[in-house]
């Protein structure tokens, strides 16, 4: 084998093997149908409209994710984007870890494990928090690219990565963090261009944010229910060690409740502390500093949601956008790149330690799959809590019912809950996936139920349908949500709860789904304002994204030259 086939054998392996794992870990939800689980719901064709932009009357949870999807399921078919965003975002994370820490290629194969296989990643998978997941797979290539841009300034590759980071709040959170701790320098230029990019990155969340402000806080009890929470035998503070502790008990692997998820947890902070000193020695005190204060502030946020929940309850409730602190394991991201750095460094010094090379190559080898070994019913889609399914036919009647249909007016469904078990999932809990099939705004409720618990919503509709269903008769409950601005009562008979009836003409009836539609619908005025600063917001979020691509073409062409 040549040496330039070596290293062309070098630079692959990373991508291959994180492409491995990706594909052992979705397993069946590379399968023919969508992948719905908890929050993620991906549609056939998930139609644009004007709550995706940040304009309706609900807060911007999902802007700009599902506006992005949007656009892109034109050009892939959404089936197919879905399992590309799954698939390649745990492939990117994993190669970017490895291009990260460099070295040895046994060492970065086990950065790559870790990367793509711990607790983090799969519990949010199974969470359906797939924009977090792209943040952060973006992670390890912002840390190089804003690296980079102390001493040339944003390039090309930090104009594009900055926007996918940011497809959501928590993950523009993380993402902005990331850049301007890492980025800053000593330039007061290039310092005002990373501000205006994460700003830009972050436009359209943040300006819909502010003009729902008023709207913009949340329950406080909500707080402890969110917090980071132990698993098995480990304590709050101590799971985040591991990247652990998400707040829904219901999406922890089993193996982390036990023996397992502590001798993981200990594999992992035992090479991490071996690794520390190589680290100190070998790192620039800027980077030292930069990476600290990113884990810092990652694992302090996420401690603090499990050891004062008072607190953050009391900024959840009384500052607009106070909310996005509760779910504090989400920040436990911060804490990757210095943690797979750090990991990088103690197999190097524990294979160092180790003189005979056979012995040094079974010891890399079993840490690459230490991971795996220490979690393995992450395996084939989380032991089956991901899978691919489709949907019932009358999901696409309705959609097409309502899109030949020119009268204006929103949509309802009923039964009106956040979350649904339907029969054709396999009873897995999911967002109820049909208004999103639906061409038209929709009114859904946001209420959620917790261990119990009913954490109140944000969006100031919700409490006024839920009031109009609650009417005595079914021609009572079509008059006020008529007088709502709802045209479309649309009611879905798979699940066990009868929806209410409602009074109307039936436009479509296709099982397990009925379209209803009022007459007498009141016109739901939009603020002037809003369309105009969504406009400007959202001009600014493509705007990296135009520069990055015309950077990146010119960079390439001038490489040809």
């Amino acid at each position: 084998m040549t040496d330039s086939t070596k290293m062309r054998v070098d630079r692959a392996l990373p991508w291959i093997w994180a492409l491995v794992l990706g594909s052992l870990l979705l397993g069946p939800a590379l399968g023919r149908g969508y992948v719905l689980s908890y929050d993620m719901v991906w549609v056939p064709d998930l139609a644009l409209r004007t709550d995706f932009l940040g304009v309706d009357s609900a807060l911007p949870r999902a802007v700009p994710s599902d506006a992005v999807v949007s656009v892109l399921d034109e050009l892939v078919p959404g089936m197919l984007l879905q399992k590309l965003v799954l698939l390649m975002g745990l492939v990117a994370a994993g190669a970017g870890a490895a291009r990260l820490v460099g070295g040895a290629i046994g060492v970065r194969l086990v950065a790559v494990s870790v990367m793509v296989w711990n607790p983090f990643v799969v519990e949010r998978l199974v969470l359906g928090h797939w924009p977090v997941l792209v943040g952060y797979a973006v992670l390890p290539w912002l840390v190089i690219a804003a690296r980079r841009a102390r001493s040339t300034g944003p390039g090309p590759a930090l104009l594009l990565l900055v926007p996918l980071g940011c497809l959501s709040a928590g993950a523009g959170l993380v993402t902005s963090l990331v850049v301007l701790v890492i980025g800053w320098s000593a330039r007061a230029r290039d310092n005002l261009l990373l501000l205006a990019l994460v700003l830009a990155a972050n436009a359209p969340w943040l300006v819909s944010g502010l003009i729902h402000s008023s709207d913009a806080t949340s329950d406080p009890g909500a707080a402890a229910l969110f917090a980071l929470r132990g698993e098995g035998h480990l304590p709050a503070v101590v799971t985040a060690l591991g990247l652990g502790g998400v707040w829904n008990a219901e999406v922890v692997p089993t193996s982390r409740e036990g023996v397992l998820g502590l001798v993981s947890t200990l594999v992992l902070v035992a090479l991490c502390a071996l690794g520390a000193r190589r680290w100190w020695r070998a790192e620039t005190s800027r980077d030292r500093v930069a990476l600290l204060v990113l884990w810092t502030i990652g694992w302090g946020l996420a401690v603090l949601t499990w050891a004062a929940p008072g607190v953050i309850g009391w900024l959840a409730g009384h500052v607009p956008g106070g909310g996005l602190l509760r779910d504090g394991s989400r920040f436990l991201a911060l804490c990757v790149p210095l943690l797979v750095i750090l990991l990088a460094h103690g197999v190097t010094s524990l294979g160092a330690r180790i003189r005979d090379h056979g012995v040094r190559t079974v010891a890399v080898v079993g840490l690459v799959l230490t991971p795996i070994a220490l979690m393995p019913d992450a395996a084939w889609g989380v032991s089956g809590s991901l899978h691919a399914t489709e949907y019932p036919r009358g999901y696409a009647d309705a959609a097409a019912a309502i899109a030949d249909d020119t009268r204006d007016g929103d949509v309802v469904v009923l039964p009106f809950s956040a979350y649904r078990a339907p029969s054709w999932n396999q009873r897995h809990k999911v967002l109820d996936p049909l208004p999103r099939h639906l061409p038209r705004n929709y009114v859904v409720n946001d209420q959620l139920l917790v261990e119990d618990r009913m954490i109140a919503g944000e969006d100031p509709r919700v409490p006024k349908v839920l009031d109009a269903l609650d009417e005595p008769s079914p021609s009572a409950r079509a008059r006020a949500l008529a007088a709502l601005g709802i045209r479309y009562v649309v009611s879905d008979a798979s699940g066990p709860e009868a929806p209410p009836e409602v009074s109307g003409t039936v436009l479509s009836a296709s099982d397990p789904v009925t379209v209803i539609v009022l007459d007498e619908v009141a016109e739901r005025a939009t603020p002037g304002s809003w369309p105009w600063w969504m406009g400007l917001a959202w001009a600014a979020f493509l705007t990296p994204l135009a520069a990055g691509l015309v950077g990146a073409l010119r960079t390439r062409r001038a490489r040809h030259v």
